[in-house]
């Protein structure tokens, strides 16, 4: 079995767990809804483990499943729980590789299963991956299905009713330039894929996401991001980072900028309101970093906070997550997670 070889508290699994609860609880029942609150506020987060697969920046959960999760470790592989995370079993120690990037669950088939290798924290150590893998029996099994050179995988995002309609948001190498980077697309289920989005050999992608009303609608996040041998905290940032929108289910796409900041933009994430998908944020790093609210599907945004511990040590974190039901109840994890009830406005922890 395979253990992680980093440990830290940086980014918890707890936090990204509970990010994808939020993402994937189903409706509530009439009995739920006329509970009261403060029956619950003795209540407090607890570790669920494991305690030995290192750092977490990847989790899932799964639809209709609410009791079954998937998280990457950034060298300890894909572990899953079936028991909502009393005990937890590695299901990738098979694979010659161990750093995960990002973890999917295709939306229409419960045990769809993508996992991106690399992660996408890039810290001064840290593992890289060999691309794609994919598991059609939830994770029983898993299958190479390419972009071996990508190194780090930042999201993968399926389309919510065609299983085989795949992005993948691919960082690239960190220590130089490389062809196998930005915003790849697989529409067989990953036998052959398509760079629809490259600028450059130095300008990769670090996020994505579908309109889940209209999966023509795809969103994504570039980022030029380079670690010199001579940095040890946090990489540099690149020209050519910002946020695109594609409308033909990723043919095409046009950059974002109304609103956005210009000024050294590193890496940000993106997140569709799945209640309201006309309103869309991104938290990001920049010289006038932090969380940016659209009410019109992009075309123009609103800085809603400049609250550093929202988008602070942006190069390691900016991740964003909406309420399914309210779209101004928002998640970003950081050192601690932030949460807002007002569209992002002010946050606290929880």
């Amino acid at each position: 079995m395979k253990h992680g070889t980093f440990v830290s508290r940086s980014l918890p699994a707890l936090g990204l767990l509970a990010l994808a609860f939020a993402a994937f609880r189903g409706p509530a029942s009439a009995q739920q809804q006329t509970v009261d609150p403060a029956l619950y506020s003795g209540l407090r987060w607890r570790t669920l483990g494991p305690f030995r697969s290192g750092r977490v920046d990847a989790v899932s959960g799964v639809p209709g499943r609410p009791h079954e999760f998937y998280f990457g470790a950034v060298n300890g592989g894909v572990w899953k729980t079936i028991n909502a995370g009393r005990t937890w079993t590695p299901v990738f120690d098979s694979q010659p590789v161990a750093s995960i990037g990002a973890i999917a669950v295709a939306p229409s088939n419960a045990d769809l299963v993508y996992a991106g290798t690399g992660e996408s924290t890039l810290r001064d150590s840290m593992g890289y991956g060999n691309g794609v893998y994919k598991s059609t029996n939830a994770g029983n099994t898993w299958t190479h299905v390419g972009l071996a050179d990508s190194h780090h995988v930042g999201r993968i995002a399926v389309d919510p009713r065609n299983p085989n309609v795949v992005f993948v948001a691919a960082i690239g190498h960190l220590y130089a330039a490389n062809a196998e980077r930005g915003l790849f697309r697989s529409r067989d289920g990953g036998a052959t894929w398509q760079n629809v989005l490259h600028k450059n050999d130095s300008v990769g992608a670090v996020d994505v996401a579908i309109d889940p009303s209209n999966p023509q609608v795809v969103y994504t996040s570039l980022w030029n991001t380079r670690r010199p041998p001579w940095f040890t905290y946090a990489p540099s940032n690149g020209p050519g980072g910002g946020i695109y929108k594609s409308t033909d289910g990723g043919t095409t796409w046009k950059p974002l900028t109304n609103g956005l900041p210009a000024d050294s933009f590193g890496r940000s994430g993106i997140a569709i309101a799945p209640s309201s998908p006309r309103i869309v944020y991104a938290v990001i790093d920049a010289k006038e970093g932090g969380l940016y609210r659209s009410a019109d599907a992009g075309a123009t945004w609103t800085k809603t906070t400049g609250d550093t511990r929202v988008w602070g040590r942006g190069w390691y974190f900016e991740k964003v997550a909406v309420d399914p039901k309210n779209p101004d109840i928002v998640y970003v994890p950081n050192v601690g997670i932030q949460r807002s009830k007002d569209g992002g406005k002010t946050f606290g922890t929880w």
